[in-house]
């Protein structure tokens, strides 16, 4: 039996029609729970979510989380109840992240990892909510000589005043804001620091490398490595990043950071090459100037996320399969819509 008067636990998901909010989404309903999706499609797609909107438990705000927000006052979010349940979690992925096209979203990218985090926050206190930060790898700065791995516990060093200083710093500075949330209003904050994902739904032609290795490779087009053939990164597939996810919601309270990604570096070379054999394609590679929001990042210590049962279950060939057929079967609507 229930304890939720509307039947089932509330989730806000910000961010929740891009392409790792669409698949937590979706797992969440899964699990039996109601869902409210805020996205403002800055650099997320509605096609994303499409598949979701005649779910019962799903609701969908088009809102930009810079701006206040009420959520009682949205007449299609009365079944869940929130006036008298309020909402049990909120997982805050919301925040621009275009690698082509960076420069078009600084502001608002600026806005996210403080007005936007503040708005959340509030929401967080008004309901008591459980509320997690999806932050990233950046926090750490790059990797260097003789340290490639990060612990949570590693003193992170970013350039705050490059053109990338706004979704770097930014990002340790929405880490501290939680922190201090959870200091000063004994709200339960969770921060998960996510490595390089991917899978299907990744944005197109966004400089995102597996999307484009395999539409290029299904063209017949040369690939193109932003770097030269030792660039290495880690991968870890979507479905795995979800469940990290879902886990560190459910750590007890104060526990920290936690890394979630692959501590295997791989060649994008190789990469590369396995997406030319899996498409059966004549393309080649080739190797253009690396992009200012595409660089090495280390890899991370994941010792924390295995004391709560997690590793990386998918692997790469499997993930990049998956990937491939989602892709081929979508070829036309993405280009098109792309």
């Amino acid at each position: 039996m229930s304890n939720y008067i509307s039947g089932k636990k509330n989730v806000l998901v910000t961010g929740g029609a891009g392409f790792l909010g669409s698949f937590l989404c979706e797992y969440l309903l899964r699990e039996g729970a109601h869902v409210i999706c805020i996205d403002n499609f800055s650099t997320s797609h509605p096609r994303n979510i499409e598949g979701l909107s005649a779910h019962s438990d799903f609701q969908f705000l088009r809102l930009d989380i810079n701006q206040p927000f009420d959520l009682e006052s949205f007449k299609e979010l009365a079944a869940f109840k929130i006036p008298f349940q309020g909402i049990q979690e909120i997982y805050h992925l919301a925040c621009p992240m275009s690698i082509k096209n960076f420069d078009q979203f600084k502001i608002q990218t600026l806005l996210a990892n403080s007005i936007g985090n503040y708005h959340v926050l509030e929401t967080a206190v008004k309901y008591r909510a459980k509320v997690l930060l999806a932050s990233s790898s950046v926090v750490y700065g790059p990797r260097f000589e003789g340290h490639k791995i990060f612990r949570e516990d590693d003193m992170g060093c970013v350039a705050h005043l490059t053109p990338r200083g706004c979704y770097d710093e930014g990002r340790r500075f929405s880490e501290t804001m939680f922190e201090t949330y959870h200091q000063t209003h004994g709200l339960d904050t969770k921060i998960a620091r996510i490595f390089r994902t991917y899978g299907a739904r990744m944005p197109l032609f966004d400089g995102q490398l597996i999307p484009d290795f395999i539409l290029d490779a299904l063209d017949g087009k040369d690939l193109v490595i932003y770097g030269d053939e030792n660039f290495t990164t880690s991968l870890c597939h979507v479905n795995d990043v979800v469940d990290g996810l879902v886990r560190v919601m459910n750590t007890p309270e104060g526990i920290g950071p936690i890394n979630l990604g692959s501590d295997v570096d791989i060649k994008m070379l190789d990469v590369a090459n396995m997406i030319i054999k899996m498409t059966n394609s004549t393309s080649k590679i080739k190797f253009e100037g690396q992009l200012l929001f595409l660089t090495e990042l280390g890899l991370p210590d994941i010792s924390k996320a295995r004391e709560l049962g997690w590793v990386p279950l998918t692997r790469l060939e499997d993930g990049l399969r998956k990937t491939v057929e989602y892709v081929k079967a979508n070829k036309i609507l993405l280009t098109t819509l792309g």
